[in-house]
């Protein structure tokens, strides 16, 4: 039907005779020479009618916007002056020679060009959002991006494989989505969190080296970077050591970033998961950010001020400072934002001291609990922080992971309100996790991964009785202070399973019923083998620098689990759920959400 794409028509065609398809960007009546820039994945292309070709003429004269057309005409160059160097098609132009209306369209909801427009309505009218040049450069990225992954993988010798879309439910962390079964009445599949069990039996199967681009679900609370169906790249080997994946997987990510950006990435340094708590409060730090947190646990301890005396003589407490230079100039309104915002984290306040000039000692310190600290803990702090003249630092006493959570947020949050964040690529491996954590509120041990993951250490009787001693074999990729892949060496050994998944209240006899499968498999002989698996969505999010998933996914869900598109989740017929031996006991409620009003 075409000849060429619209972005492809350039000097190299000139006097040549084109046909092109494509839909009508925008229309211009000039003098009596129409100009229709028509619009298809490869770009821009201006067309020019004139009014010697008076059927043709009279026909561009009734296209608008969003018409969909077929145009033959000469290429020819652009007259002096009207050449456009921001489009790869700017220094021609085609001179329409005959133009047919493929399919009419009424006036859309907003132009493809227009940035002003609702993410609600966009999601709603998602057919014409995928035609703004933005969408398209994404998802094009996007596809270049699984290509290269792909190509990598494939000379690395991992094979591509599928795994089940129904499956059973397993804990792995989020609230799974169950499909009832019609043949086996009262029985649900669930839709697969993650292949993890899967790749691990093809281990056992002797595949040796896995992938696939797999398609993930899970129930839970929606943010920017989550949605209910996500896609991950899935990868797993057997007979290898974490520093086997951690290699293989970064010269994969080296690769793509080279190919796709033309970026080559720099040092990747190891991390451990301790080290990257107690520096930045955070299991993903973005080294871009030169903010650290600092201890002062033992300067505090002795004082008369509870609210840090207590965590610091807590040894599941904390107490750390965060100096932010040149932060004096914060004002008191500032300070109680930052107040607010850590108590989004827990946090019971923000206590601060801003040093006007720290070689006069506490004259020279400003801030309301000066009054409750000893002279030798001002010094100390000062001096422990590095503080100097302009600065202020804020501190986080309270149990180590709430310190950790608000303050870490704050750093970053901080660091980006004062333009403090380095521009670029900053990456790292953060290892050595720990293999459980306590439930304060359920007084129970958690796997802090996933209960298939390896711990350091081959004895399951030492892992039992220690279970807050145990690291895993874990390992997670962060590029710019967002999680990118996580991964880990998984347990190969029955006796290892059957232990760490009763650390974490599950018995033999839940055992079997839950993972009986996977106990059967161990029992013929497992490899040792070990993986990993990255957030596609995420990953192109950053590649593209958009500022959620939801840019780079063709047909995304609302942060309420809702496609504004199909209006789904949707009711079924009664006669449905019957068939599937099921009754509804929701009351009638409106849709999850409204088609957006012109308003919107």
């Amino acid at each position: 039907m075409r000849s060429h794409y619209c972005g492809q028509v350039e000097e190299s065609l000139v006097d040549a005779e084109v046909t092109v398809c494509g839909w009508v960007h925008r229309r211009r009546d000039h003098g009596g020479v129409i100009f229709i820039d028509l619009r298809d994945r490869e770009g821009l292309l201006q067309v020019v009618f004139d009014p010697d070709r008076a059927e043709i003429f009279a026909e561009a004269e009734r296209v608008r916007p969003e018409y969909v057309l077929k145009i033959t005409g000469r290429v020819r160059r652009r007259p002096e002056g009207t050449v456009n160097p921001e489009m790869p098609s700017g220094a021609v132009e085609v001179l329409g020679l005959s133009l047919e209306v493929l399919a009419r369209a009424e006036t859309p909801p907003f132009h493809p060009e227009d940035e002003n427009v609702g993410e609600d309505v966009r999601l709603r009218h998602r057919t014409i959002d995928l035609r703004r040049g933005d969408m398209q450069r994404n998802l094009r990225l996007r596809h270049r991006a699984v290509a290269a992954l792909r190509r990598y993988l494939d000379a690395e010798g991992f094979i591509e494989a599928e795994t089940p879309i129904l499956t059973r439910a397993t804990p792995e962390g989020a609230r799974d989505y169950l499909v009832p079964s019609r043949t086996h009445a009262g029985r649900f599949f669930a839709l697969p969190q993650s292949p993890q069990l899967f790749k691990q039996l093809l281990m056992m199967g002797g595949l040796d080296r896995y992938y696939q681009i797999a398609r993930c679900f899970r129930d839970e609370d929606l943010r920017a970077d989550r949605q209910p169906e996500f896609t991950q790249l899935d990868v797993e080997a057997s007979f290898v050591t974490q520093d086997d994946i951690m290699r293989i997987m970064e010269g994969m990510i080296r690769q793509l970033f080279r190919e796709t950006l033309d970026v080559e990435l720099g040092d990747m340094p190891h991390m451990s998961w301790a080290e990257a708590m107690r520096r930045f409060g955070s299991d993903k730090p973005d080294l871009r950010n030169p903010l650290e947190l600092v201890d002062v646990a033992d300067l505090v301890a002795d004082c008369d001020f509870k609210v840090f005396a207590g965590p610091a003589n807590d040894p599941g407490g904390r107490v750390a400072a965060l100096r932010v230079p040149g932060g004096g100039t914060l004002s008191r309104g500032q300070i109680d934002a930052y107040t607010k915002f850590v108590g989004q984290y827990g946090a019971r306040g923000l206590a601060w001291i801003k040093v006007n000039d720290a070689a006069a000692g506490r004259d020279g310190l400003q801030s309301p609990i000066t009054k409750n600290l000893s002279d030798a803990a001002l010094e100390g702090i000062v001096a422990r922080t590095a503080a100097a003249d302009g600065d202020v630092i804020f501190f986080g006493a309270d149990r180590f992971g709430v310190v950790c959570d608000a303050i870490g947020a704050l750093r970053q949050k901080v660091a980006a309100d004062l333009d403090m964040i380095a521009s670029g690529w900053r990456a790292l491996w953060v290892i050595d996790w720990p293999m459980f954590e306590w439930d304060y509120k359920d007084k129970c041990w958690f796997a802090s991964n996933h209960p298939f993951t390896a711990p350091q250490g081959g004895d399951p009787a030492a892992v039992k009785n220690d279970p807050a001693g145990c690291l895993s074999q874990g390992y997670d990729m962060v590029l710019n202070g967002v999680e990118i892949g996580g991964g880990s060496i998984r347990i190969h050994d029955r006796a290892m399973q059957e232990a760490v998944l009763d650390i974490i209240g599950i018995d033999a006899q839940a055992a079997e019923e839950k993972f009986g499968f996977l106990l059967e498999a161990l029992r013929y002989g497992a490899p040792p083998h070990g993986g990993i698996a990255f957030g596609i969505d995420r990953l192109i999010m950053l590649m593209v620098g958009a500022g959620s998933i939801r840019d780079v996914i063709a047909f995304p869900k609302t942060q309420t689990a809702h496609c504004p598109l199909t209006d789904a989740p949707g009711r079924v017929e009664p006669t449905a759920l019957r068939e599937l031996s099921i009754k509804s006991l929701a009351p009638a409620a409106p849709a999850p959400n409204t088609a957006p009003t012109e308003a919107s």
